[in-house]
């Protein structure tokens, strides 16, 4: 008999939500140093052009964007989490 194999879910929240905030530094960092990492990033990325205007670099916007992101990290390692542990093999 095969012994089913459950994901720890908070753990696994845990765990993305660090690597989203160590992603998103990087990613608030190179933009801001190098402001056209995001229109390369966009066009061979996401294949497409979009002028975004201005670069807007604020502490405001820097927290704001870290949560938003983690809220999203937590929720998509909610959901895998729950397919997860109840889709049968």
């Amino acid at each position: 008999m095969i012994k089913a194999t459950m994901i720890n879910t908070k753990h696994l929240i845990k765990v993305s939500m660090a690597w989203m905030t160590i992603l998103y530094v990087v990613c608030f960092v190179g933009v801001a140093l190098f402001p056209a990492l995001r229109q390369q990033f966009m066009l061979y990325a996401l294949h497409t052009d979009v002028s975004t205007g201005q670069n807007v670099m604020t502490s405001t916007t820097f927290v704001a964007g870290l949560i938003v992101w983690n809220i999203i990290a937590a929720l998509v390692a909610g959901l895998f989490s729950v397919l997860f542990n109840n889709i049968k093999q």
